[in-house]
């Protein structure tokens, strides 16, 4: 397995999942089903496109799990995109990106996974961040928090369901249960709450299910190809970017504490990462 290759891949991925983010942030006037049923029926058009070109049975070979996947991928999204209404873009998603935490308990269940103490002490510095952000920074809202640590449990979990199907199932199949589930949940929704969109809102509405399928994919053939434990943590590539991006275009306003938290939750991550590819199991 090639390390380059996994970051290759999640390098995409998180640049695909900013720019969606972005765009989520410019439709906070309308109702979240309404911005996850536009994010699951564009990806859902490009997937049966792919499908129907590649010939590919759209059922899949693990349709138990190919359901678990979808159901609690899209209640983690629908409460990740519900959190950005008090949450800036960065903290939300460095707050979501708790889930290697998580999944990394889990992994330990239904993996079978062995995780290392030192491994621990890694995840363990990760939390220090998030006890520094909830109890220092005071413009994070007590609602957002509990509305995205339930998001990263739920991708905790998400990340542990694609592990177990592997390569037994086309990533393609796998992104279009997802986006077929969040297509009808967020459709049925959302209708108490349509509001028809005007000028440019259409084209960051177009654009979700765009760039959400660039990220779902590309993170997807990742979590293929290598073990839970080592991928996982790379998502925190989407922390830097969203960060930046909320920072320079969004005008969000970040304190040193905001910061400092983050900060302690990539580096727990990223040495997680790093201890991961000293085994010799892994190539670089």
């Amino acid at each position: 397995m090639n390390i380059k290759k996994v970051l290759f891949y999640m390098i995409i991925s998180a640049l695909a999942f900013t720019l969606m983010n972005v765009s989520v942030k410019q439709l906070q006037h309308y109702s979240v089903y309404q911005i996850v049923f536009f994010r699951g029926f564009g990806s859902f058009l490009l997937t049966m496109a792919i499908l129907k070109r590649l010939k590919i049975s759209i059922m899949g070979n693990n349709k138990k799990l190919l359901v678990l996947r979808a159901v609690i991928g899209t209640s983690s999204m629908t409460l990740f995109f519900m959190s950005l209404r008090y949450l800036s873009a960065g903290t939300a998603v460095s707050l979501r990106y708790l889930a290697p935490i998580f999944s990394a308990i889990f992994a330990i269940f239904f993996l079978k996974e062995k995780i290392k103490p030192v491994q621990w002490l890694f995840f363990i510095i990760s939390f220090i961040g998030v006890l520094i952000l909830k109890g220092l920074d005071t413009h994070l809202h007590n609602t957002g928090l509990a509305l995205i640590i339930g998001a990263a449990v739920l991708s905790g979990l998400v990340y542990i369901i694609i592990s177990k199907i592997g390569k037994r199932d086309h990533p393609i199949v796998i992104v279009n249960y997802f986006m077929f589930t969040a297509t009808v949940f967020g459709g049925l929704l959302m209708l108490p709450y349509w509001e028809t969109p005007t000028g440019i809102d259409w084209l960051f509405l177009s654009t979700l299910g765009v760039f959400g399928f660039i990220g779902q994919l590309y993170m997807t053939k990742a979590f293929q190809i290598a073990s839970n434990n080592l991928v996982a943590p790379f998502k925190y590539l989407e922390v830097l970017f969203t960060g930046l991006i909320g920072f320079m275009w969004l005008g969000e306003v970040y304190t040193l504490w905001s910061f400092a938290g983050i900060l302690l939750i990539i580096i727990g991550l990223v040495m997680n990462v790093a201890y991961k590819a000293r085994d010799k199991r892994y190539t670089i």
